[in-house]
């Protein structure tokens, strides 16, 4: 699928090997995901149809009840294409850099620069957190616990190194409240750019990290 094709490529480069090209058929289903991605944002999980979806997507009723069993299903792949993107897309970025202020604004960045290039799918995930069941909830749910330890990780490289004492969970909380309702306020007419925001909101979040924590003696 998408998921492993993007994974694969995004893995290619960090090993500076060539990408594997997308097929046609990663291609079709990308667009898929995309149609997919706008219906449910227009109107919400509870309120788009598999109708809706074939609509948008130019694809037969039939045709996407075959390749997709139903409209979970299409969401477990826009969520699970989401989290794994911004998941190895960070830890190229993170591969050779060592200081650990730094690898923390790599992480804002990264994330930043993916919800605003994402708008409408950031807007699915956060409003259809809880709607996928069972398995594929559980997949999901694995590669977001991996994003959350990748920035407790980053954060406990900072205190370490600054010699800080301060709680991890609730700094690494309060980050990604600051961060991921980005999406409900950002507008490119009078707001800044991924790289500016992230260079301003990582001086607020470590000025106030670094400021207000106790120095360890």
């Amino acid at each position: 699928m998408a998921t492993v094709s993007t994974t694969a490529r995004i893995s290619a480069q960090r090993r500076g090997t060539a990408s594997p090209p997308a097929t046609r058929f990663d291609r079709r289903l990308g667009e898929i995901l995309d149609h997919a991605t706008d219906v449910f944002c227009k109107k919400g999980y509870e309120g788009a149809s598999m109708r809706d979806l074939s609509r948008a997507s130019g694809m037969s009723l039939a045709g996407l009840y075959y390749y997709f069993q139903s409209k979970e299903r299409l969401l477990f792949l826009i969520q699970k294409h989401t989290f794994t993107t911004i998941v190895e897309r960070l830890k190229a970025r993170l591969e050779d850099v060592s200081d650990p202020e730094g690898r923390v604004r790599i992480f804002i960045f990264n994330h930043l620069e993916y919800f605003l290039s994402n708008q409408a799918a950031m807007k699915v995930l956060s409003h259809e957190d809880d709607a996928l069941k069972n398995g594929s909830a559980s997949e999901v749910a694995a590669i977001k616990r991996e994003y959350y330890r990748i920035c407790v990780g980053l954060l406990d490289e900072l205190k370490r190194e600054r010699g800080l004492q301060f709680s991890t969970r609730i700094a690494v909380l309060s980050l990604f409240g600051m961060m991921n309702w980005i999406y409900t306020w950002h507008n490119p007419k009078v707001d800044a750019d991924a790289d500016e925001l992230a260079r301003q909101m990582s001086d607020l979040f470590l000025r106030g990290v670094m400021n207000g924590a106790k120095t360890r003696r």
